[in-house]
C-alpha cells in the first residue's frame, strides 16, 4: 500500500480501519502509517486473561497503546475478552495437554480472538477493515489511489484473484506461521502495514512518528498472558501424575511429575541423573513414560512422514506430489517435502530429510515461495 499525495485521486481515504494497539512498536507505526494514508483510524486494546496471582502487565500496555494514540490523534478502544480467552484458548491448552500434546496457543489466538473475535466486534461497530502489527503481507494489497469508488474498488480487489499471504519482507521476524488458520473471509478485511518493513525500518519510523515506544523490547510469551514461567502455570492448571523417565535403551534414569508437562525435542527440566543432557524422543500418555535420548542416539526417532488434521487452505488445496516447503515449529529453516496424501481435512507429507522433534499438536504449515499455503495440526 503505498502512500498518495493526492487527496482527490483516494476516495477510499476515510474508509474506516481498526487497528489491534498492544502497546508495542509495531502496532502502534501500523496505526501510524494507515493514518498518513489517509484511514480513518480507530485504536483498539485487547483485555485477554491473566493468571490469578500472576505478573500482570496489561495495564502498562494498555497505558502505551493510550499513549501511542493520543500521539497519533486517534479514537481508542479497549475490547475485554477475558472470558472468551479464558473459554477458547486457556480451555484448549488444559484439553491439549491432558492428551500428551503440545498446543500452539499463538495459533489459536490468532484464530479466535485477533482474527475471530476482534474482527466480528470491529466490522459490527463500523469498521470496513481490522489491521495488525503482523509480520506478514496480503496480495494483493488493496491499493486506493485509483479514480474507483470504494465499494468497487473492493470487488475489484476480491475477484481479481484468491486473496494470498506471503512472507515479511523481514525474514527473522515474519509471522505466516503463525496465520495458517485465516480464511478468505476474513482476509478481505485484513490489512498488515508493516510486512513490506524490516524490524529496523519499523523502529527507525517509530521515532520519526514522534512514538514513545520507539526503543520498547518485543514482547516475548503467550499471546495475551505475556511473560509468565510457563511451566509453574501448567502444573496451576493440569494434575501432576508422576512416571518413569526411561533411556531410549529401556532403563529408568529418573522420574517426571507428568508426561503432559513435557513436549518432544525438550531438553531442559528433565530430573535424569548423571551429567550427560538428553532430550525427549517419545511420550507414552497410557503408561506415563517419558523416553529421552542422547544427542547421538536422538536421530533414531526423526521422522520423514508427518501427517496433519484440520487442515486449512488459504487459497486452493495443494497439489499431490508437487513440490513445497514446510516448517513444523517457528523459525524452523524451510524443509522441503511432497504432498503424499489428502483426504478430508487430513493431510500426509513426506519430507526430504528426517525431521528432528515431530510433535502432536504443534503446527506443520505450507509454503510454495514466499507463498504461506495454509497447514494443519501434527497429530
Amino acid at each position: 500500500m503505498k502512500n498518495c499525495k493526492n487527496k482527490k485521486a483516494c476516495p477510499g481515504r476515510s474508509r474506516k480501519v481498526y487497528v489491534a494497539m498492544s502497546g508495542g512498536v509495531d502496532s502502534s507505526v501500523a496505526a501510524a502509517l494507515l493514518k498518513k494514508r489517509g484511514f480513518d483510524i480507530t485504536g483498539v486494546f485487547m483485555k485477554g486473561w491473566y493468571p490469578e496471582g500472576g505478573v500482570c502487565g496489561w495495564k502498562e500496555e494498555r497505558r502505551d497503546a493510550i499513549r501511542a494514540a493520543a500521539k497519533l490523534n486517534i479514537p481508542f478502544l479497549t475490547y475485554d475478552f477475558s472470558k472468551e480467552y479464558e473459554k477458547e484458548i486457556i480451555a484448549y491448552m488444559r484439553r491439549e495437554y491432558s492428551a500428551n500434546k503440545t498446543p500452539n496457543p499463538d495459533v489459536m489466538c490468532n484464530k479466535y480472538i485477533k482474527f475471530g473475535l476482534f474482527l466480528k466486534e470491529s466490522l459490527k461497530r463500523g469498521a470496513d477493515y481490522i489491521a495488525t502489527g503482523h509480520y506478514v503481507r496480503r496480495s494483493p494489497a488493496l491499493n486506493f489511489c485509483k479514480t474507483y469508488p470504494p465499494a468497487h474498488q473492493a470487488k475489484i480487489s476480491e475477484r481479481a484473484h484468491f486473496l494470498k499471504l506471503l512472507q515479511a519482507k523481514d525474514k527473522n521476524k515474519d509471522q505466516s506461521y503463525f496465520l495458517w488458520t485465516l480464511t478468505q473471509g476474513q482476509l478481505k478485511h485484513c490489512l498488515f502495514p508493516i510486512g513490506d518493513y524490516t524490524k529496523p525500518e519499523i523502529r527507525q519510523m517509530a521515532r520519526k512518528f514522534g512514538l514513545h515506544v520507539a526503543e520498547k523490547k518485543d514482547s516475548q510469551g503467550l499471546c495475551f498472558v505475556g511473560n509468565i514461567d510457563f511451566a509453574s502455570f501448567l502444573r496451576k492448571i493440569i494434575p501432576k501424575k508422576e512416571g518413569e523417565i526411561r533411556a531410549s535403551y529401556g532403563k529408568v534414569i529418573g522420574k517426571h511429575d507428568g508426561s503432559h508437562f513435557y513436549t518432544i525435542g525438550q531438553r531442559h527440566g528433565l530430573r535424569v541423573s548423571g551429567k550427560t543432557p538428553y532430550y525427549v524422543v517419545e511420550k507414552d500418555l497410557k503408561n506415563n513414560i517419558l523416553t529421552v535420548a542422547e544427542k547421538k542416539d536422538e536421530k533414531k526417532f526423526y521422522k520423514k512422514e508427518v501427517i496433519i488434521n484440520e487442515t486449512n487452505w488459504i487459497s486452493n488445496a495443494p497439489a499431490l506430489n508437487k513440490k513445497y516447503s514446510a516448517r513444523i515449529r517457528y523459525r524452523q529453516l524451510l524443509q522441503e517435502c511432497r504432498l503424499v496424501v489428502i483426504s478430508g481435512n487430513s493431510a500426509t507429507f513426506h519430507f526430504n530429510t528426517p525431521q528432528r522433534a515431530v510433535t502432536s499438536g504443534q503446527s506443520l504449515v505450507l509454503y510454495s515461495g514466499r507463498q504461506m499455503l495454509g497447514g494443519g495440526v501434527i497429530i
